[in-house]
């Protein structure tokens, strides 16, 4: 049974990271199986974008829930250089279909243009990346 409050308000938080230097690719996959695991007890969905090297993940959920995993990934020695480029209130989810979803990106310095931006700027770049990406994959 997940753990959730059902009246509470979306919320959704984007942020960019590097993956650390001492951490292979090979864990992308248990972020992604423990990730997809654990989001629907706390009513999380969202989408995960690897380019080899940066992060990218857009979590929505309840502010608290959203919010306490943000903290534990940010205690997270895979990933480095976290930084939130939006977070904000939600009306409806992006991704309701997906606890996790994933998918890999072929431009290299398109989460590097995005890690540069903030708020509603992010967020059009964000969802203009999202019509190049297959996520049906």
């Amino acid at each position: 049974m997940p753990h959730t409050d059902p009246t509470a308000e979306l919320h959704e938080v984007i942020y960019v990271s590097t993956l650390a230097p001492d951490a292979p690719t090979s864990v992308i996959a248990d972020i992604v199986g423990k990730a997809r695991l654990h989001n629907p007890w706390l009513g999380i969905t969202g989408l995960l974008i690897f380019d080899g090297m940066r992060f990218c993940e857009q979590m929505e959920g309840s502010q608290k829930d959203v919010l306490a995993q943000l903290a534990r990934i940010r205690q997270d020695t895979r990933h480095i250089n976290l930084r939130v480029v939006h977070q904000g209130p939600l009306a409806v989810r992006r991704f309701r279909r997906f606890s996790l979803g994933y998918t890999t990106l072929d431009d290299d310095d398109a989460l590097g243009r995005l890690e540069a931006l903030t708020g509603q700027v992010a967020i059009t770049a964000f969802l203009a990346l999202l019509s190049s990406l297959d996520l049906d994959a």
